[in-house]
Protein backbone atom coordinates (compact mmCIF):
# COMPACT_ATOMS: atom_id res chain seq x y z
CA UNK A 1 0.00 0.00 0.00
CA UNK A 2 3.27 2.13 0.97
CA UNK A 3 4.39 1.51 -2.37
CA UNK A 4 1.42 2.30 -4.31
CA UNK A 5 1.49 5.70 -3.14
CA UNK A 6 5.14 6.62 -3.75
CA UNK A 7 4.60 7.92 -7.24
CA UNK A 8 1.53 9.92 -7.11
CA UNK A 9 3.15 11.38 -4.14
CA UNK A 10 6.58 12.54 -5.60
CA UNK A 11 4.28 13.41 -8.92
CA UNK A 12 2.17 16.58 -6.42
CA UNK A 13 5.83 17.42 -5.01
CA UNK A 14 7.06 17.77 -8.27
CA UNK A 15 4.15 19.90 -9.84
CA UNK A 16 4.00 21.89 -6.74
CA UNK A 17 7.74 22.69 -7.35
CA UNK A 18 7.81 23.77 -11.00
CA UNK A 19 5.01 25.42 -10.11
CA UNK A 20 7.03 27.62 -7.28
CA UNK A 21 9.84 27.73 -9.73
CA UNK A 22 7.59 28.88 -12.98
CA UNK A 23 6.21 31.76 -10.87
CA UNK A 24 9.80 32.67 -9.91
CA UNK A 25 11.10 32.57 -13.44
CA UNK A 26 7.80 34.69 -13.98
CA UNK A 27 7.82 37.33 -11.05
CA UNK A 28 11.84 37.83 -12.42
CA UNK A 29 10.96 37.98 -15.49
CA UNK A 30 8.00 40.99 -14.70
CA UNK A 31 10.70 42.33 -12.71
CA UNK A 32 13.23 42.12 -15.17
CA UNK A 33 10.67 43.95 -17.41
CA UNK A 34 9.92 46.86 -15.12
CA UNK A 35 13.37 47.92 -14.13
CA UNK A 36 14.30 47.92 -18.58
CA UNK A 37 11.08 50.26 -18.43
CA UNK A 38 11.96 52.26 -15.81
CA UNK A 39 15.74 52.88 -17.54
CA UNK A 40 13.63 53.22 -21.05
CA UNK A 41 11.46 56.28 -19.18
CA UNK A 42 14.91 57.87 -17.11
CA UNK A 43 16.67 58.35 -20.72
CA UNK A 44 13.22 59.53 -22.44
CA UNK A 45 12.68 62.14 -19.93
CA UNK A 46 13.16 65.50 -21.55
CA UNK A 47 12.54 68.61 -20.55
CA UNK A 48 11.52 72.49 -22.12
CA UNK A 49 14.88 73.98 -22.47
CA UNK A 50 14.33 78.27 -23.51
CA UNK A 51 17.10 79.38 -25.85
CA UNK A 52 17.82 81.49 -28.68
CA UNK A 53 16.05 79.62 -31.37
CA UNK A 54 13.01 79.45 -29.01
CA UNK A 55 12.19 76.59 -26.61
CA UNK A 56 13.66 73.20 -27.19
CA UNK A 57 13.25 69.62 -25.34
CA UNK A 58 16.30 68.25 -23.95
CA UNK A 59 17.23 65.20 -21.76
CA UNK A 60 16.78 65.99 -18.26
CA UNK A 61 20.28 64.47 -17.12
CA UNK A 62 22.51 64.20 -20.90
CA UNK A 63 24.86 61.86 -21.34
CA UNK A 64 26.64 62.61 -24.33
CA UNK A 65 27.66 65.86 -25.01
CA UNK A 66 28.96 67.04 -28.52
CA UNK A 67 30.03 71.01 -28.60
CA UNK A 68 31.81 73.52 -30.53
CA UNK A 69 33.21 76.37 -28.13
CA UNK A 70 32.06 75.09 -24.97
CA UNK A 71 33.88 72.10 -23.84
CA UNK A 72 35.69 73.52 -21.38
CA UNK A 73 32.24 74.75 -19.64
CA UNK A 74 30.74 71.75 -19.62
CA UNK A 75 33.65 69.94 -18.43
CA UNK A 76 33.40 72.43 -15.25
CA UNK A 77 30.17 70.77 -14.16
CA UNK A 78 31.46 67.06 -14.94
CA UNK A 79 29.26 66.98 -18.27
CA UNK A 80 30.18 64.00 -20.74
CA UNK A 81 31.35 65.53 -23.70
CA UNK A 82 32.09 63.13 -26.43
CA UNK A 83 32.92 65.17 -29.14
CA UNK A 84 34.46 68.85 -29.43
CA UNK A 85 35.62 71.04 -31.79
CA UNK A 86 39.40 71.27 -32.73
CA UNK A 87 41.15 73.86 -30.35
CA UNK A 88 39.45 72.59 -27.47
CA UNK A 89 41.90 70.14 -27.49
CA UNK A 90 45.09 72.31 -27.59
CA UNK A 91 43.55 73.86 -24.03
CA UNK A 92 45.99 72.68 -21.76
CA UNK A 93 43.46 73.29 -19.08
CA UNK A 94 41.29 70.86 -20.31
CA UNK A 95 43.30 67.94 -22.77
CA UNK A 96 43.55 65.77 -20.36
CA UNK A 97 39.77 65.90 -19.96
CA UNK A 98 38.99 65.42 -23.07
CA UNK A 99 41.30 62.31 -23.84
CA UNK A 100 38.41 60.28 -24.90
CA UNK A 101 36.54 62.54 -27.06
CA UNK A 102 36.50 63.25 -30.70
CA UNK A 103 37.47 66.03 -32.63
CA UNK A 104 33.72 66.65 -35.02
CA UNK A 105 35.87 69.67 -36.84
CA UNK A 106 34.42 73.30 -36.99
CA UNK A 107 31.90 73.59 -38.38
CA UNK A 108 30.93 70.56 -37.02
CA UNK A 109 31.07 67.56 -39.42
CA UNK A 110 27.61 66.05 -38.96
CA UNK A 111 28.71 62.23 -40.49
CA UNK A 112 30.99 62.65 -37.21
CA UNK A 113 28.24 63.87 -34.80
CA UNK A 114 25.81 61.56 -36.07
CA UNK A 115 28.39 58.58 -35.49
CA UNK A 116 28.89 59.54 -31.84
CA UNK A 117 25.29 59.31 -31.28
CA UNK A 118 24.64 62.20 -28.87
CA UNK A 119 21.70 62.98 -26.69
CA UNK A 120 22.47 66.77 -26.54
CA UNK A 121 24.36 69.15 -29.05
CA UNK A 122 25.52 72.80 -27.42
CA UNK A 123 26.82 75.55 -30.04
CA UNK A 124 28.01 79.09 -29.59
CA UNK A 125 27.95 79.32 -33.47
CA UNK A 126 25.05 78.54 -35.78
CA UNK A 127 26.34 77.54 -38.52
CA UNK A 128 24.68 74.77 -39.35
CA UNK A 129 21.92 74.23 -36.32
CA UNK A 130 18.88 73.22 -38.40
CA UNK A 131 21.21 70.25 -39.53
CA UNK A 132 22.57 69.05 -36.14
CA UNK A 133 18.75 69.69 -34.48
CA UNK A 134 17.98 66.52 -36.80
CA UNK A 135 20.78 64.74 -35.15
CA UNK A 136 20.09 65.64 -31.55
CA UNK A 137 18.69 68.41 -29.51
CA UNK A 138 20.48 71.18 -30.12
CA UNK A 139 21.14 74.40 -27.47
CA UNK A 140 22.24 77.39 -29.34
CA UNK A 141 23.88 79.49 -27.14
CA UNK A 142 25.51 83.09 -28.55
CA UNK A 143 28.85 83.94 -27.41
CA UNK A 144 28.79 86.73 -24.31
CA UNK A 145 25.25 85.13 -22.92
CA UNK A 146 27.17 85.24 -19.70
CA UNK A 147 29.61 87.34 -17.84
CA UNK A 148 31.73 85.65 -15.52
CA UNK A 149 32.01 82.11 -14.02
CA UNK A 150 29.46 82.54 -11.62
CA UNK A 151 26.60 82.59 -14.35
CA UNK A 152 28.52 80.53 -16.63
CA UNK A 153 29.17 77.66 -14.10
CA UNK A 154 25.08 77.75 -13.06
CA UNK A 155 24.11 77.95 -16.64
CA UNK A 156 25.61 74.43 -17.63
CA UNK A 157 24.82 73.11 -14.49
CA UNK A 158 21.48 73.95 -15.21
CA UNK A 159 21.90 72.68 -18.46
CA UNK A 160 23.36 69.25 -17.93
CA UNK A 161 21.15 68.56 -14.67
CA UNK A 162 24.06 68.65 -12.37
CA UNK A 163 23.49 71.87 -10.48
CA UNK A 164 25.32 69.97 -7.72
CA UNK A 165 28.58 70.06 -9.70
CA UNK A 166 28.38 73.31 -10.24
CA UNK A 167 27.86 74.76 -6.43
CA UNK A 168 30.63 72.40 -5.88
CA UNK A 169 32.75 74.11 -8.37
CA UNK A 170 31.83 77.87 -7.79
CA UNK A 171 32.46 77.24 -4.05
CA UNK A 172 36.16 75.51 -4.76
CA UNK A 173 36.61 78.85 -7.39
CA UNK A 174 35.96 81.32 -4.52
CA UNK A 175 38.11 79.32 -2.05
CA UNK A 176 41.18 79.54 -5.04
CA UNK A 177 40.51 82.93 -4.91
CA UNK A 178 40.20 83.77 -1.10
CA UNK A 179 43.63 81.79 -0.98
CA UNK A 180 45.33 83.37 -3.64
CA UNK A 181 43.97 86.90 -2.16
CA UNK A 182 45.81 86.06 1.61
CA UNK A 183 48.96 84.98 -0.38
CA UNK A 184 49.19 88.59 -1.86
CA UNK A 185 48.54 90.44 1.23
CA UNK A 186 51.83 92.08 2.32
CA UNK A 187 53.44 92.20 -1.37
CA UNK A 188 51.53 94.48 -3.10
CA UNK A 189 50.11 97.61 -2.41
CA UNK A 190 46.43 98.18 -2.27
CA UNK A 191 46.20 101.04 -4.29
CA UNK A 192 48.83 99.32 -7.48
CA UNK A 193 47.29 98.82 -10.52
CA UNK A 194 47.35 95.90 -12.59
CA UNK A 195 46.95 95.82 -16.22
CA UNK A 196 46.31 93.52 -19.51
CA UNK A 197 47.46 93.65 -22.80
CA UNK A 198 47.49 92.33 -26.24
CA UNK A 199 49.94 92.73 -28.99
CA UNK A 200 48.99 91.40 -32.28
CA UNK A 201 51.57 90.01 -35.78
CA UNK A 202 50.45 92.96 -36.98
CA UNK A 203 51.44 95.59 -34.31
CA UNK A 204 47.92 95.87 -33.21
CA UNK A 205 48.06 96.99 -29.09
CA UNK A 206 44.75 96.15 -26.90
CA UNK A 207 43.82 96.03 -23.45
CA UNK A 208 41.35 94.28 -21.77
CA UNK A 209 38.58 94.25 -19.29
CA UNK A 210 37.45 91.51 -16.59
CA UNK A 211 35.64 90.05 -19.00
CA UNK A 212 37.80 89.11 -22.32
CA UNK A 213 40.12 86.01 -21.57
CA UNK A 214 43.82 87.10 -21.17
CA UNK A 215 43.51 86.37 -17.52
CA UNK A 216 41.29 89.09 -16.59
CA UNK A 217 38.76 87.15 -14.32
CA UNK A 218 40.99 85.64 -12.49
CA UNK A 219 43.18 88.82 -11.98
CA UNK A 220 39.83 91.19 -11.22
CA UNK A 221 37.42 88.96 -10.53
CA UNK A 222 38.64 86.06 -8.12
CA UNK A 223 42.13 88.44 -6.88
CA UNK A 224 40.24 91.53 -7.07
CA UNK A 225 43.04 93.42 -7.85
CA UNK A 226 42.64 96.86 -9.09
CA UNK A 227 42.27 98.20 -12.72
CA UNK A 228 44.16 101.01 -14.11
CA UNK A 229 41.65 103.89 -13.74
CA UNK A 230 41.34 104.07 -17.77
CA UNK A 231 40.52 100.45 -17.86
CA UNK A 232 37.93 101.04 -15.33
CA UNK A 233 35.60 102.97 -18.12
CA UNK A 234 33.05 99.67 -18.81
CA UNK A 235 35.14 98.65 -21.88
CA UNK A 236 35.79 95.14 -21.99
CA UNK A 237 38.29 95.73 -25.15
CA UNK A 238 39.76 98.76 -26.29
CA UNK A 239 42.31 99.32 -29.16
CA UNK A 240 45.07 101.75 -27.96
CA UNK A 241 48.12 103.58 -30.30
CA UNK A 242 51.65 103.23 -29.08
CA UNK A 243 51.48 106.53 -27.69
CA UNK A 244 48.30 106.30 -25.79
CA UNK A 245 49.24 103.71 -23.89
CA UNK A 246 51.20 105.34 -20.77
CA UNK A 247 47.51 106.40 -19.83
CA UNK A 248 46.65 102.98 -19.33
CA UNK A 249 49.86 101.54 -17.63
CA UNK A 250 49.79 99.81 -14.94
CA UNK A 251 52.57 98.65 -12.19
CA UNK A 252 51.70 95.14 -12.82
CA UNK A 253 51.27 94.83 -17.00
CA UNK A 254 50.90 91.47 -18.12
CA UNK A 255 51.05 91.06 -22.24
CA UNK A 256 50.38 88.05 -24.35
CA UNK A 257 51.26 88.21 -28.23
CA UNK A 258 49.29 86.57 -31.05
CA UNK A 259 51.54 85.46 -32.79
CA UNK A 260 50.48 82.50 -34.71
CA UNK A 261 53.77 81.98 -37.16
CA UNK A 262 56.17 82.84 -34.33
CA UNK A 263 57.51 85.96 -36.02
CA UNK A 264 58.07 87.73 -33.14
CA UNK A 265 59.12 90.79 -34.87
CA UNK A 266 56.16 92.86 -33.86
CA UNK A 267 56.59 91.98 -29.80
CA UNK A 268 60.40 93.59 -30.31
CA UNK A 269 59.60 96.41 -32.02
CA UNK A 270 57.44 96.87 -28.78
CA UNK A 271 59.70 96.45 -26.45
CA UNK A 272 62.74 98.63 -28.13
CA UNK A 273 60.21 101.18 -28.55
CA UNK A 274 60.71 104.56 -26.23
CA UNK A 275 57.34 104.21 -24.93
CA UNK A 276 57.56 101.01 -23.85
CA UNK A 277 60.84 101.12 -22.49
CA UNK A 278 59.22 104.61 -20.76
CA UNK A 279 56.82 103.12 -18.73
CA UNK A 280 57.18 102.44 -14.94
CA UNK A 281 56.41 98.66 -14.54
CA UNK A 282 59.38 98.38 -17.40
CA UNK A 283 61.65 100.41 -15.17
CA UNK A 284 60.89 98.39 -12.03
CA UNK A 285 60.78 94.88 -14.01
CA UNK A 286 57.04 94.06 -13.59
CA UNK A 287 55.98 93.55 -16.81
CA UNK A 288 55.16 90.05 -17.53
CA UNK A 289 55.24 88.07 -21.25
CA UNK A 290 52.80 85.68 -21.00
CA UNK A 291 52.05 82.62 -23.12
CA UNK A 292 49.04 83.53 -25.53
CA UNK A 293 47.55 79.80 -25.27
CA UNK A 294 47.31 79.80 -21.59
CA UNK A 295 46.18 83.01 -21.13
CA UNK A 296 43.37 83.01 -23.95
CA UNK A 297 41.20 80.84 -22.66
CA UNK A 298 38.47 82.01 -20.51
CA UNK A 299 36.51 78.79 -19.89
CA UNK A 300 36.15 78.36 -15.62
CA UNK A 301 38.26 75.12 -15.79
CA UNK A 302 41.30 77.99 -17.18
CA UNK A 303 40.01 81.11 -14.95
CA UNK A 304 40.05 78.95 -11.81
CA UNK A 305 43.70 77.82 -12.83
CA UNK A 306 45.09 81.59 -13.59
CA UNK A 307 44.04 82.15 -10.50
CA UNK A 308 47.52 80.33 -9.51
CA UNK A 309 49.28 81.43 -12.44
CA UNK A 310 48.96 85.10 -11.06
CA UNK A 311 49.83 84.84 -7.55
CA UNK A 312 52.89 82.29 -8.02
CA UNK A 313 54.09 84.99 -11.26
CA UNK A 314 53.85 88.16 -9.07
CA UNK A 315 55.32 86.44 -5.64
CA UNK A 316 58.12 84.91 -7.86
CA UNK A 317 59.01 88.34 -9.11
CA UNK A 318 58.73 89.89 -5.99
CA UNK A 319 61.24 87.58 -4.84
CA UNK A 320 63.81 88.19 -7.33
CA UNK A 321 63.56 91.97 -6.95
Amino acid sequence: MIKKLRLPVFLVILAVFLSACGGNNSSEEESENQDSNEDNNKQEEMRSFETAKGNVDIPVKPKRIVTDYYGGELLSVGANVVGAEPTAFDNPFISDLLKDATDVGYPLNEEKVLSLKPDLIVVMYDDNYEALSKIAPTIHIPYGTTSDVEETVKLFGDITGKPDQAEAFLTDFHKKGEEGRKKLEGVIEPDETFGIYELTNKGELWTFGDNSGRGGQALYNALKLKMPEKNSEGESTKQLSLEVLPDYAANYMFLTTYDPENEGTALQDLKDSAVWKNLQAHKQDQIFYNDFDIFYRYDPIAVKKQIDLFVEMIIERKENQ
